[in-house]
């Protein structure tokens, strides 16, 4: 049997991921451990566990539990079972029927399920990789409770992995143990992008042809991509490599920077990791130079987050080149460095009186809010009302420079300071 057959789960407390519907509490969960289960569909990608939660949960009923695979069965057995089934329920004893790829039947076949699932025959559990709402006949649907399955997280294949390496050396001849370091594990798991089944399977591939000897890249290299290999997401290269594409942008170079984001997002990459990086840059490299940097940057956020990859490869291109072309300016950056390192120092200094509220008669008799000047009031809209503590007062903290739209900043900056110096 292949290595995902035989650590397959026959319990909740075995089970990786989904903790959205099985960790303590869940409905799910409470549903299985009390035996009322419902009829539903399990929907998600390949490799997530929907099999293997029908299996924990043929284990924890007192119900019949009957496999049946769409791609094998036609109406002639669907008949058979269906028939089982109502002598079940003749005998006062529950069916449940697991259908596995149930969108593989068409809708005559799935009609045949409706009237023994609305008489009670049968408890029909569904499982689906694609939608529901378009694959599964309105009317049988309706009587299921949908349940979503997301892919695996790195971590939750992270632990499968290093409990299906424990299992193998359990079953080991002497010599012939599994040493895999943990890198190579985390390289394992980030590969299967979220698939169980995939990360099992290239395991016991490289466990087979390792023969007890230290797993090594080479090694590795046969049975994950090259260019996966050579880009760790967890290691020295991830940092290297997101450190030459910010530093690219910053220098002006778009062809350096649309190379160093295809290496990131080709080596496996998160694209919203890179999408993040991006929007930080929009503000600390370009700033007000080009406000409209920052705009692009979280527009391509947002395509990453609906659309994924590789489409959203484009929308992560558009901003690294605008980005990369824009003019730079890192004055909102040290504005806020050098601000920082004087709120840390003056912590305990007061709010002067003058820009306080008063909302009380005691905050008024005290001298809150005495003296200020409403902006509004003035033809010029700015005043010389001191809004700096007195021992910070005069201290310049942004400093437009020359490039884009601060030059035209810095010449409005000069024109607010003679506005308030004037009487």
């Amino acid at each position: 049997m292949p290595l995902a057959a035989r650590i397959r789960p026959d319990t909740l407390e075995g089970y990786f991921g989904q903790g959205h519907l099985l960790a303590p509490g869940k409905a799910l969960r409470n549903l299985i451990e009390s035996d009322q289960i419902p009829s539903m569909v399990f929907w998600g990608p390949p490799g997530v566990g929907k099999t293997t939660l029908a299996r924990i949960i043929a284990k924890h009923t007192n119900a019949q539990f009957i496999d049946f695979s769409a791609v094998t069965s036609g109406i002639k057995e669907i008949r058979a079972v269906m028939e089982k089934a109502e002598g079940n329920r003749f005998l006062g004893h529950k069916t449940i029927l697991f259908v596995d790829e149930i969108h593989r039947f068409n809708k005559a076949q799935q009609d045949a399920f409706l009237p023994f699932v609305e008489k009670g025959s049968i408890v029909l559990i569904g499982a689906t990789t694609e939608n529901p709402s378009f694959e599964i006949n309105a009317s049988l649907l309706s009587r299921c409770r949908v349940f979503v399955l997301y892919a695996l997280s790195q971590d939750d294949i992270g632990a499968l992995l290093r409990h299906a390496v424990d299992f193998l050396n359990n079953e080991a001849a002497e010599g012939a143990r599994l040493e895999i370091e943990e890198k190579y594990l985390d390289m394992l798991a980030s590969f299967a992008n979220g698939d169980a089944r995939i990360a099992l399977n290239t395991l016991e591939m490289i466990a087979t042809n390792a023969s007890g000897t230290p797993i090594t890249d080479e090694v590795i290299g046969q049975f994950i991509s090259r260019k996966f290999l050579l880009y760790d997401k967890g290691g020295e290269e991830h940092f290297n490599i997101i450190s030459a594409l910010h530093k690219s942008m910053r220098n002006s170079d778009a062809q350096a920077a649309v190379y160093w984001l295809a290496r990131m997002l080709e080596g496996g990459e998160d694209p919203l990791y890179v999408a993040r990086r991006v929007v930080r840059f929009a503000s600390e490299d370009i700033g007000m130079a080009d406000s409209e940097a920052l705009k692009i940057s979280v527009a391509a956020y947002q395509a990453c987050h609906f659309i994924g990859m590789p489409e959203c490869s484009v929308h992560l291109t558009h901003a690294v080149v605008h980005c990369a072309l824009a003019p730079k300016s890192n004055a909102l950056y040290t504005a806020y460095g050098a601000a920082s390192r004087d709120a840390q120092e003056t912590m305990a200094e007061p709010v002067p009186l003058v820009i306080r509220n008063a909302p009380t008669g005691l905050m008024k008799d005290l001298g809150y809010g005495s003296g200020y000047q409403y902006a509004h009031d003035h033809d010029s809209k700015v005043t010389d009302m001191q809004c700096l503590p007195d021992n910070l007062a005069g201290r310049t903290y942004y400093r437009p420079t020359d490039q884009g739209r601060e030059a035209r900043i810095r010449e409005w900056m000069g024109k607010l300071e003679e506005l308030r110096k004037k009487p």
